[in-house]
């Protein structure tokens, strides 16, 4: 493994044990076990390190997601309700594996306001996250609704991540999720009758 890599695994351990916030460029040495001075020669600089590595491990997260919910065991013949449930279960059970992750991101996304490149990051990765999220969940949204599909998982998923990190006992599980969905369609449709 090479110094900019060794600085990307250090700089990922950092994010999960101290965060974005208080990881300092001699915590990122200590982990990675290279000088200070290769921090600037390939990332120019810490946050460029730390960025790189949440982006990494953001990656990471989608692959692992990918394959949990294509290693899906729910039965072919589950109603699309019952499969967003088992979906949304899964999604919950592996953000509590990935916790530290998603609090690296919370607190990046605080970051933004004061980082031209952090915001840089986050609108640029937004549409993919949006479109990745829409294809790991459905296979049969038209063309034509994926932006709109996407944007509303993303705005869920943010929400109730933000909401497994403040207070896990009482953040919505899968099926409260459904639960939910289910009420809301159905108050939709009888404002259509």
């Amino acid at each position: 493994m090479g110094n900019r890599e060794a600085l990307l695994e250090g700089a990922k351990r950092c994010l999960y044990e101290k965060g974005y916030a208080r990881t300092t460029a001699r915590d990122l040495v200590r982990a990675s076990g290279v000088s200070l001075a290769a921090i600037g020669y390939h990332f120019g600089t810490k946050e460029a390190l730390l960025n790189e590595a949440l982006i990494q491990a953001s990656q990471e997260w989608g692959d692992e997601l990918e394959r949990v919910l294509a290693a899906n065991d729910v039965d072919e013949t589950s109603t699309p309700m019952e499969r967003f449930e088992s979906t949304w279960t899964r999604m919950i059970e592996l953000f509590e594996t990935h916790r530290p992750l998603w609090a690296a991101s919370f607190e990046m996304i605080s970051q933004s306001e004061h980082s031209a490149e952090i915001r840089q990051f986050f609108s640029a990765s937004q549409e993919q996250a949006r479109l990745g999220l829409v294809s790991l969940l459905h296979s049969a949204i038209p063309k034509e609704s994926e932006r709109s599909v996407g944007l509303f998982y993303q705005a869920l998923l943010t929400g109730v991540m933000a909401q497994w990190l403040t207070d896990p006992s009482t953040a919505p599980s899968g099926r409260d999720l459904a639960d939910a969905l289910k009420a809301i369609v159905g108050v939709a449709a009888l404002s259509h009758d």
